[in-house]
């Protein structure tokens, strides 16, 4: 009798261990939270970093009111929401926002935050780049605000084929480029809609093994090139867009490689080059407008017609 109430006392023991480490598919961050705690709505976490290891994969992470939640590296599918109309904020200096370093197959949104690298003010010390994604299979950004990076508003340096979506996200302030995406194996296609650069050395960058297409967006203050396709096997694709004030407005050929690009029904303001093909292929459809921005003397423009 003694020996089945020693096997049962150690099977509920088992069982209640097992049900209080289980992860659960959504768990909640509160500024006034504590990573001691389970993550739950009641009993919520401080950080990002404490809720993700109490999360299931293809879990949520959410924010139940205004906080600074955090660094955090992502090794799993999971979308982490700061929710509408607060503010759910990762703040750093001297490192990475979010880094999404997951597997082949994993999907990761990231929705309603709001990323400070605390640049300028005479900070030497500033973030890196507010999201670095460097494995995964997709990666979503939506509604975000990202400023204040050393390096990149989102930084996509693959060495794998993946798919990436940005979404109604403004980002300013970057020392770098607003969003640069490259692979150095297979295809990374990116698309990106509202998508919002103010003040930023290149706005938007097709690099290496690329396909990026962008609707309905908006560069201004790229000091350098608002949007770019510069990577061997690179192809840029605009529509219904603006760029404003940068010395080239749209640019292929430049640096690593050449690049195409495709551009239609965008308008092109105050630019040295409004369109600047440096040895990649260019083609305008006829729609477009330049507005005090003057055509290139380098390189061949080509004007295929509609299609």
């Amino acid at each position: 009798m003694k020996t089945r109430n020693v096997i049962t006392l150690l099977g509920v023991l088992v069982l209640g261990a097992t049900m209080m480490s289980a992860q659960a598919t959504r768990t909640w961050v509160s500024g006034v939270g504590d990573d001691a705690n389970p993550c739950s709505r009641t009993a919520p976490c401080k950080t990002f970093a404490g809720a993700i290891s109490k999360t299931a994969p293809g879990g949520e992470i959410d924010a139940l009111d205004p906080g600074g939640f955090g660094a955090l590296t992502i090794t799993k599918s999971i979308t982490i929401d700061g929710g509408g109309g607060q503010v759910a904020s990762v703040l750093v200096a001297g490192t990475n926002g979010i880094v999404v370093a997951a597997g082949a197959t994993d999907i990761v949104i990231l929705r309603n935050l709001r990323f400070d690298g605390l640049r300028g003010a005479g900070n030497a010390n500033a973030g890196l780049s507010g999201i670095r994604f460097i494995s995964g299979g997709t990666l979503i950004v939506d509604k975000c605000e990202i400023f204040g990076f050393n390096t990149n508003g989102i930084d996509v340096a693959l060495g794998a084929s993946a798919s990436v979506a940005v979404t109604a996200t403004n980002i300013q302030n970057i020392g770098g480029i607003g969003v640069s995406i490259t692979t150095t194996t297979g295809i990374v296609s990116a698309a990106m809609d509202r998508v919002r650069v103010e003040s930023a050395n290149k706005g938007i960058e097709a690099a290496a093994n690329s396909r990026v297409a962008v609707e309905s967006s908006f560069v201004e203050n790229a000091g350098s090139i608002g949007m770019l396709s510069d990577g061997g096997n690179s192809v840029l694709t605009v529509n219904n867009s603006q760029v404003n004030f940068a010395t080239s407005g749209i640019q292929t050929g430049s640096g690593s490689g050449s690049g195409s690009a495709s551009v239609s029904n965008t308008s092109v303001s105050f630019c040295t080059n409004g369109f600047n093909n440096t040895g990649g292929t260019f083609n305008t459809y006829g729609n477009n407008r330049l507005r005090d921005s003057a055509t290139p003397t380098l390189g061949t423009i080509s004007s295929p017609g509609q299609q």
